[in-house]
């Protein structure tokens, strides 16, 4: 039952395929702080590679034929790729599916104000997901997103990632003062209400004749705030109304590095969930012929329940599939349900890394390491598996073999002790079709904290085991 340390197999040419694709996927996080981002990066990823809009298809009245790559975006934020293969979509497809959201700060929709001491304008947030307060603090951020105007133009805004831009940050009381706040539960330290972020100090300076005007004594009540609200409609064209229709995220400032003397690992922001969503699409783009279609589904809002209509439990995907069987003559309300029930999916998500600073929290047998390959994860949920999806061990087993035949590096875990915790995935809302899921991914250090580490090795034998079981025959 031991499993081997991925670094330990490694010839010279492993290691330069390694490197490479983690060289790539730093600059995909890099680029894709949001799930908008995300969306976008894909997108010009696939069509590089000769995917077509099925909106498009659709339209134009064209066939879909074996052999064919295509994708279908939902309001931005959720993606779905197929690669058609020889076998008729009603003998199903091998699904690899992860989610592009991750914890964050959110501006609200009335979020600008200047503080009653008048000495600083700030932005206020609510927190997205399963975060830790305390860790936002004292950061610098940046701030990504758009904003909708009401003449039908849209903003794109992303402050705080080149060199000359300015940065955000969230204050925090100094030490010399925080005996009183060092007695809190960690829960209580910050509160969610107190995660407001400072966007400027300096107030506007106006003339004369400006402060006699109707508009320039409205300026002067909150001059910061005012000269805040002047940047943002000089450089941005938008109103303090139009944060009404925006949607502005919070996220860590930076770029994902290499961590360790050894460069063995990458530091990063939202590694949970878009490392499998990165090595997802890299391994579909690498396949080059199926017999069984290979799809690719990336969705949002994972981390708060898969709501909403770009979430895993609305209707895109089914109705992606239903769309695509027309085009390829097959359609029939039964035949798509024969799709999704036939199909098989690797339900892409992390899995809580071994941390030796915790390591009461684990149970060794049944715990994942960095380096140590691809996370099987039979069931998630919380304790008594509330909430899992809980593979069943025939799918396991097949999935077994066609790894060891290929020479991935794979591990199993649970998340943490029975009593400890848990947590949940997209796995449990696919599985509803009556297809074969099992959860599997990379393990993640600091996961949902800012940062988050992984390693190189198994975002590498993640991708070869992503792109072994797109390739299988059925499953």
């Amino acid at each position: 039952m031991e499993r081997k340390n991925a670094w330990e197999t490694y010839d010279e040419k492993s290691l330069k395929k390694l490197e490479k694709i983690n060289a790539e996927y730093r600059e995909f996080l890099d680029n894709g702080k949001t799930e908008r981002e995300c969306v976008d990066t894909i997108v010009n990823m696939i069509e590089a590679e000769g995917y077509r809009e099925l909106e498009a298809l659709i339209k134009e009245g064209k066939t879909i034929e074996k052999g064919d790559k295509v994708y279908s975006v939902c309001m931005n934020k959720a993606v779905v790729m197929f690669h058609i293969g020889k076998e008729p979509l009603a003998n199903g497809m091998n699904i690899l599916g992860a989610h592009i959201d991750s914890p964050r700060l959110d501006v609200k929709q009335n979020p600008l104000f200047e503080d009653p001491d008048k000495k600083f304008a700030l932005l206020d947030t609510h927190y997205y997901g399963g975060v830790k307060k305390y860790q936002w603090v004292t950061i610098p951020l940046a701030i990504h997103g758009v904003v909708a105007k009401k003449d039908g133009t849209v903003v794109e805004v992303n402050i705080g990632e080149e060199e000359e831009d300015p940065v955000f940050f969230i204050s925090d009381l100094l030490i010399h003062l925080a005996g009183e706040q060092l007695e809190k539960k960690a829960a209580k330290v910050i509160e969610g209400e107190a995660l407001d972020l400072i966007v400027g100090s300096r107030p506007i300076v106006l003339s004369e004749e400006e402060k006699e005007t109707d508009e320039g004594k409205a300026k002067a009540k909150e001059a910061i705030k005012a000269g805040v609200l002047d940047i943002l409609k000089e450089t941005y064209d938008f109103e303090e109304d139009d944060f009404l229709s925006a949607e502005l995220e919070i996220v860590p400032a930076g770029k994902a590095r290499e961590a360790g003397f050894d460069r063995s690992m990458i530091l990063g922001y939202g590694q949970d969930d878009r490392v499998c969503a990165f090595t997802s699409v890299k391994a579909m783009l690498d396949v080059k012929k199926t017999d069984r279609t290979v799809c690719c589904l990336l969705v949002d809002k994972e981390e708060i329940g898969s709501v909403g209509a770009t979430g895993m439990q609305s209707r895109f995907f089914e109705n992606a599939v239903a769309e695509l069987m027309n085009l390829t003559g097959e359609y029939s309300e039964l035949n798509v349900r024969r799709a999704l029930a036939n199909s098989c999916m690797l339900s892409s998500d992390v899995s809580a890394a071994f941390d030796p600073s915790y390591r009461s929290c684990f149970e060794m047998k049944n715990t994942a390491f960095m380096g140590y390959g691809m996370v099987f994860n039979k069931y998630t949920g919380a304790r008594g598996k509330s909430g899992s999806n809980d593979a069943n061990a025939e799918y396991m087993a097949q999935l077994r073999r066609i790894f060891d035949e290929k020479g991935i590096i794979y591990q199993t875990a649970e998340l943490g002790k029975v009593d400890v915790g848990g947590g949940g995935t997209i796995a449990y809302i696919c599985a509803l079709y009556g297809m074969n899921v099992i959860d599997s991914g990379v393990a993640v250090l600091n996961m949902h904290a800012p940062w988050e580490a992984t390693s190189k090795a198994d975002v590498y034998e993640t991708y070869r085991g992503y792109k072994a079981f797109a390739e299988g025959a059925s499953i």
